[in-house]
């Protein structure tokens, strides 16, 4: 076998590589903590230039955001992308955003917020492998303090068991 040959093959046969466009912006650590997610689901957000640029350096937090249905429409609220600072025209950092669902998605979407108790819950807001602002929205419900206490001991466990599988391993 010739070497341009065996080169092409291990090319071939090499592990593809990571896609350098899929990047999470921002993520709510909180929510899993806060809430009991039963599903999720990802949608598009309509941005300006000025956020997709301010978001492409990292500059955001929704931690303290939510989703609601509205008028038809999906929106996020209170999620805050920091101004750019080389824009010509800026935008407001806490202004709500639309979110880019279909029609049947946002169908669903609003019967499960009628239920007692539902919500929506920002998860994650990433670039997708196209380079697409992507937000994750959860269905959520709140959970309790006991709810809690018990998220908060299987999580202690679970670092407790890794320590002694790491040393006794």
């Amino acid at each position: 076998m010739d070497t341009s040959r065996s080169r092409a093959y291990l090319d071939a046969m090499a592990k593809p590589k990571d896609n350098p466009n899929y990047k999470v912006i921002a993520e709510n650590r909180r929510a899993r903590y806060d809430y009991a997610i039963e599903d999720d689901l990802e949608c598009g957000i309509q941005l300006y230039g000025s956020e997709v640029k301010s978001l492409r350096t990292g500059q955001s937090n929704i931690a303290e955001s939510y989703a609601t249905v509205d008028g038809g429409e999906l929106w996020l609220v209170n999620a805050y992308i920091a101004p750019y600072d080389q824009a010509m025209f800026g935008h407001e950092d806490r202004r709500r955003r639309k979110l880019l669902v279909n029609r049947k998605e946002l169908a669903n979407l609003w019967s499960e917020t009628q239920r007692k108790g539902m919500t929506l819950v920002p998860l994650v807001l990433y670039f997708n492998h196209r380079g697409m602002a992507k937000l994750k929205i959860g269905i959520a419900k709140g959970k309790k303090a006991p709810d809690k206490r018990e998220t908060a001991a299987k999580r202690d466990w679970q670092r407790q068991k890794q320590r002694l599988l790491k040393e006794h391993g």
